[in-house]
């Protein structure tokens, strides 16, 4: 009777027991990768354009974020999520920024203050997508056609750290030395010029040379005249095939779905200014 009788008033305690339950406070919104970080938008809105009068438009944040997130998944403007307001607001916000050199602009400022002692040039290729191609006239879209069909080719010049200084558009088709003379136009006296095999050509030595600066490449196996090479300094170029590594991981970047060269250079100097806002933010 004794065991009934205790388990009853247990039944009875817990019946009649305020339980306090402890609820873990909510954790608020997640920036995503793609969004912006207060950060980055204190370094980007004093270059986009006010609009004081007139009808209110969309947040220039939320629709930063939108363009990011075209840049980063790479989907069709006609699939960005709702939450970033109309595609077309974010479309043609991100064209007419672009023709007002808005990007150019953020990326010359953030450029400004490259470590100029040694500069890497390289290409990378790119192929277009069946979406991007165009009925005629791929040549002045800089759309090369080769093997693997339409392609374009992305001329970078990094600096010591492996940011981007310079960036141009070619076809695919077009060799790589054909845009070394802008890529080099920042180039500084005792700097030294890091590039592979396929920039061994005396007038790319000889304008390195009237600069005050040095080549570092190594000689093609045709050369006969001797040069001076340093493979040990030769191994930093590395950092220019990480740097395309890092906008790659943009799909917009990695494939070309653009039918203008301008919108599709616009996308890698997106991508760009957002290695470069990363690294000042990380940099104590």
């Amino acid at each position: 009777m004794s065991a009934i009788r205790l388990i009853s008033d247990l039944q009875f305690l817990v019946a009649n027991t305020e339980i306090d339950v402890i609820q873990a406070l909510k954790p608020g919104p997640r920036i995503m990768r793609y969004e912006l970080t207060d950060f980055e938008w204190a370094a980007i809105r004093p270059f986009l354009p006010n609009k004081p009068r007139g009808v209110p438009r969309v947040n220039d944040r939320r629709v930063l974020n939108g363009i990011f997130w075209i840049l980063r998944s790479g989907a069709p403007w006609r699939d960005l999520p709702e939450s970033f307001g109309p595609y077309t607001t974010c479309y043609n916000r991100f064209v007419r920024w672009r023709m007002a050199g808005i990007w150019d602009l953020i990326m010359k400022a953030l450029a400004e203050a490259h470590d100029g002692s040694v500069q890497m040039i390289d290409t990378s290729i790119v192929r277009v997508h069946q979406h991007g191609g165009c009925a005629g006239g791929s040549e002045k879209r800089l759309m090369g056609r080769s093997r693997g069909g339409l392609t374009t080719k992305i001329h970078a010049c990094v600096d010591t750290n492996g940011l981007p200084v310079r960036l141009e558009l070619t076809t695919g088709a077009a060799h790589d030395n054909r845009l070394v003379t802008g890529l080099l136009s920042d180039l500084k006296s005792r700097a030294m010029l890091l590039a592979d095999r396929g920039y061994d050509a005396d007038w790319i030595r000889a304008l390195v040379s009237e600069r005050g600066a040095w080549a570092n490449i190594p000689p093609k196996r045709n050369r006969k005249d001797p040069i001076c090479f340093s493979p040990y300094l030769y191994r930093a170029r590395n950092l220019v095939e990480r740097f395309f590594n890092r906008i790659k991981q943009c799909r917009r970047v990695a494939t070309r779905y653009d039918k203008l060269a301008a919108n599709y250079l616009a996308f890698i100097k997106l991508a760009s200014i957002r290695i470069w806002l990363r690294t000042y933010e990380s940099t104590p």
